[in-house]
Order: C-alpha cells, then structure tokens, then sequence
C-alpha cells in the first residue's frame, strides 16, 4: 500500500480565511487526499492554525484579547470553516502545541550543534510611541521594488520580494500608525543558510517533475542578487516558543521566541505527532527515514508567496539537521486568485471569505468552481458572471439534470429499483470503451496533479453519459421496446454510482448524495469500467435523489455581485 503524506499551507490565526487562501492550499491538498485514499493508499493529511508572529499579537490586541484566548477561539472558527468546505485533514493541529514547542527546540539545539546557529547583533526597528521593538510585520511602508503602498517588513503581499523593516520606504507601526521610529541594535540567533546553499542546489535538482513555477522561484531566491542569505529566527515579542536550549533558556536570548517562520513549518511534523498523541498512532514512520519514511511520497500545497519559505527555509532546517527527515517529494505551487478585476485581501478585507461562501450556497458549488479554475499556471480570476455561467452549466445542467432525468424517468416507468431485461449493444459497449479512455486520462491528471485538467476530464465523463441518454432516448425506446428501454436505464443507473465514486474527491457532498440514492456503500475505485457499470444489478433499489445543485439566476447573481462590491470587511 502506498503511502502519501499531504500538508498545506498552514493559515495564520487571524480571522477568517477568503476563497483566494483556500483555493491557493487547503482545497486542492484535499482533493489529491480525497483522490489517493479513494486509489487505496494510506493518507496522512496534515493541517494547522500558524498562531505566533505579528498577526496574532495585532488580531488579539485589535479584539481586545489576550492572544492566548484569541488563537484558540479563532482555531475553533477555522476548524469548523474547513469542517463546511468538507477538508478532509487527518488533523488541524495548533503550532502552538506542547509538541512543536517540544520540536521546534529540538531543531534549533540541532542546527547549533551543526554550527548552523549564530548569535549577532542586528538592526531592528524601535517604535518610540510604542515602546518596543517591531518585529518585521510590525513595519509597514512602500515596497521599494514595486511601490506596493502596504507592504510588511518581511516580505511585500503584491510582488512577493522578501524584505527588511529598513528596506522600507515611509515605514509606520502597525499597532499604533506611528512613524516616530528608530533603528536600534538587538541580539537574534541566525541560521546560516548560505551554509547550505550548495546542498540545497543539488536538493532542488534531484526532484523530478517539479512544476515551473516552483522551481523558478527557488531558484530565483538561491541565485539572483546576492543568493542565499542567512535568516533571523527569533524576534522580540511576548506570544511565541521560548528560545531554549535544552531545558534551559538559551544564553543571551532571554525573553526572545523563535521566528514565526522558523517554527511554523515544523508544525507538520509536530501536527502529525498531535495526531499520533490523540490516536495511538506512530508518527516517526512518517517523518523518519529511519523510522520507515523512507517509503512515504510527501506532497506540499501552497501560494507562490509561500514557496520560497518550503523549498529553503523548512528544508535548511531539516537537512542542516544533520537527522534522517523527510523532504518534501512534490510541492505544488499556485498563482494567486483575484477578485473582480482586483486581489483579494485578508488584510484588506476584500473579496468572499470562507463563512460568507457558506452562507449564501453549499460547499460543493464553491470547491467544483475553484478547482475547475485553479490558478496552476497563471493568475486567474473570480467573476460572479463567470461562477453562475459554469455552476449552472457544469453542475445544474450537465450532472444534476442527469441524475434527475435518469432516476425520474425509471421510477415512472420501472418503479424504484434497477431494471431487468434487454442486452446493451453497441452504443453500450461504445460508452464503455469512452468512459474507460477517459477515466484512464482523469487518474493521470489526479496523478500528475493537474487539478483543471482533472476537472475537465471530469465534466466530459459527465458529458458522456448525457450524450448517451440523449441518443438512446429510454423514453421514446420504451413505446416500442420497454427492455432495451430497461437496458439502457439499467446503465444509467449504475453511471450515477459511477459518477459519485469519480466526482467525490471534487464535490463530495454531491457524491454521498449519490451513492444514498442509489442505496449502495460500494464505493470501489473503476479500475474495470465494465464492471463498474454493472455493480447495482437488476432489482436493487434506489431511491430520487434531492435536486443536486440549483440554478443560480441573474437577480440573485447580481445581489451578490453588489453584497460583495469590494468595501473592506469589517
């Protein structure tokens, strides 16, 4: 049995997430675990809340909270935001967890071990007004590569260039707007990354079939400029894991905690080790090639913004470990999603986010839409028009129509059960041959991860059963010929639990719907499509499904278009 760890990008604890965040990570990881554990492997598929850094310490001060309270409410509200959006995760765990303090300290006393760790003296900002000192994302100013007037001190949202607070142009605080500001020395531990620029050159080069746009960026970040550079990975700031050494506080970086970006990845394996802990499982065999990992394919999911951080941060942690970790096999990059001729924007408050997607339609609507359009290979956008246009084509028209045509049509002539009678000729045998070359083509784009390929393979499948219905036409066969008319239903019938089996890694709501209806648990994968189209024999009951999916009309269409109008959520 193959197995297959999966981590996406883990969001961070402030507020709610827009669809631009969950297609760029959460959703397709959930597809290709969807579709892996459907295929027979063995999933762990791994998730968190990222709760240290600037905008946890910012969200809690905003909601008048201490941050502890904060992130373990706002944990809560994400954990039950992917519980709607159906996201499948083994665990959605917390970096704040006793177990990645726990690792987190570990690696760092491994990389001081390795001679990677080095204390210096740096240039940080002081905020007079505040009276602190301001970790990177505390600053906010002008991107000085791209003008970007909203830019952070770690790394600019609009052209993705990893910055400092005094590269800024026109810095402020971002807690109080302050811009009586000064550059102070301060202590931090560095990690020497371009210590292992060279390893993880070679790293990069052994993966196979990386996509483009992931590699272009690492190697960008390893070669442009002056390449690699040593990275801080502690800050100044209350909310964090204490930077230890052993049990004790490490010398000279009292009150310190480790970088946000430094521990947040490691939460993977800390979130399997919560996992593990919760279920009597063992989570070395996934993460230690001495420990069986040896044979796990991890697969990463994460925006452009993000990749930088995977394919050299988390992986110099690991490597220059010097321990027997799993590197990641596959990272899967995506551009960004936009919204209505512009970006969307947590910060900024722009766009639909998760809840209000859940409170105007079901989570299938959504995931068929976003992972039809996934932006793989190049930004892409979200338009009302365009989501009404393919939601009404694609999943009103096209499977839902089916499914009710078919099960409608058989309860009045045939009553609710599978009909005998008839034999399938060559029009039969024709759809089966179709579906197998397709189906065929659908688990190679699953297998390659090409989600809109995948998508597109998926509605011809669907479209293929509706040409058939449409030729053979039951209702007019049945006046002169009522078992072959039965024949042909018969078949129907058993697309339907056809099409719930193949749809559910993408609309599973839809698919269960389905296989209810059809009054089966048989969920087995086609690898034999003829013997897939004949599980629910003749007398096996069903029952008419619900409408699957509404039509959206114009006027409702439009008053989202104006709910949604891009004022600043609040």
């Amino acid at each position: 049995m193959q197995r297959t760890l999966i981590t996406s990008a883990i969001p961070y604890i402030n507020g709610i997430k827009h669809l631009g965040n969950l297609i760029g990570s959460q959703l397709p990881a959930d597809l290709y675990a969807r579709y892996a554990r459907a295929r027979g492997h063995e999933v762990m598929f791994i998730c968190a809340t990222d709760e240290h850094g600037t905008p946890a310490e910012l969200a809690a001060k905003k909601a008048g909270k201490p941050v502890a309270e904060y992130c373990a409410e706002m944990w809560q509200v994400q954990k039950d935001l992917a519980d709607g959006f159906r996201l499948s995760f083994d665990h959605f765990g917390r970096s704040s967890s006793p177990q990645n303090h726990k690792l987190t300290q570990h690696f760092a006393g491994k990389l001081d071990e390795a001679g990677l760790i080095e204390e210096r003296s740096s240039k940080q900002v002081y905020s007079n007004a505040d009276g602190r000192f301001l970790p990177d994302r505390y600053v906010e100013g002008t991107c000085p590569n791209c003008g970007y007037e909203r830019a952070r001190g770690d790394q600019c949202e609009n052209c993705t260039k990893q910055l400092e607070p005094t590269d800024l142009i026109d810095p402020r605080s971002a807690i109080s707007g302050s811009t009586d500001l000064e550059v102070r020395s301060t202590k931090h531990l560095f990690l020497k990354q371009s210590q292992l620029k060279d390893r993880l050159d070679a790293w990069i080069d052994s993966q196979d079939g990386w996509p483009v746009l992931t590699t272009s960026i690492a190697k960008k970040w390893l070669h442009d400029g002056d390449g690699l550079q040593d990275r801080g990975i502690t800050r100044d700031l209350d909310w964090g894991i204490p930077v230890m050494r052993g049990d004790e506080p490490w010398p000279g970086m009292e009150g310190k905690v480790f970088y946000v970006w430094f521990d947040a990845p490691i939460e993977y394996i800390a979130g399997t080790a919560e996992w593990a802990d919760a279920n009597g499982g063992d989570w070395e065999r996934w993460w230690r090639k001495d420990k069986g990992a040896e044979d796990v394919r991890y697969v990463q999911f994460m925006g452009k913004d993000n990749v930088p951080f995977h394919t050299l941060g988390f992986p110099a942690t690991l490597l220059g470990s010097g321990e027997p970790w799993k590197t990641v096999d596959y990272l899967k990059a995506f551009n960004y999603l936009n919204y209505d001729g512009g970006q969307f924007s947590t910060s900024q408050g722009r766009g639909v986010f998760m809840d209000q997607a859940l409170e105007i339609l079901p989570s299938d609507y959504w995931r068929w839409w976003l992972l039809s359009h996934a932006p793989e290979n190049q930004d892409t956008e979200f338009t009302w028009e365009a989501f009404q246009t393919d939601v009404n084509k694609d999943l009103a028209d096209v499977l839902g129509n089916f499914v009710s045509r078919v099960t409608k049509f058989c309860r009045s002539k045939f009553g609710e059960a599978v009909p005998e009678g008839g034999d399938w000729g060559a029009a039969e045998t024709a759809l089966i041959d179709t579906l197998t070359t397709r189906i065929r083509a659908y688990e190679r784009h699953m297998d390659a991860i090409e989600i809109r390929k995948a998508a597109a393979e998926l509605r011809a499948i669907w479209v293929a059963g509706n040409e058939y219905l449409q030729e053979a036409a039951p209702w007019a066969t049945f006046k002169t010929d009522p078992e072959q008319a039965a024949a042909q239903i018969r078949l129907a019938l058993n697309l339907i639990r056809l099409y719930a089996v193949l749809s559910r890694p993408f609309i599973p709501d839809a698919a269960a719907a389905m296989l209810a209806g059809m009054q089966t648990e048989d969920d087995a994968w086609p690898d034999d499509v003829d013997a897939a189209v004949r599980v629910l024999a003749p007398g096996h009951a069903f029952t008419v499904p619900d409408v699957l999916f509404a039509k959206i009309d114009d006027a409702t269409r439009q008053g989202w278009a104006e709910r949604f109008a891009g004022g600043r959520r609040e």
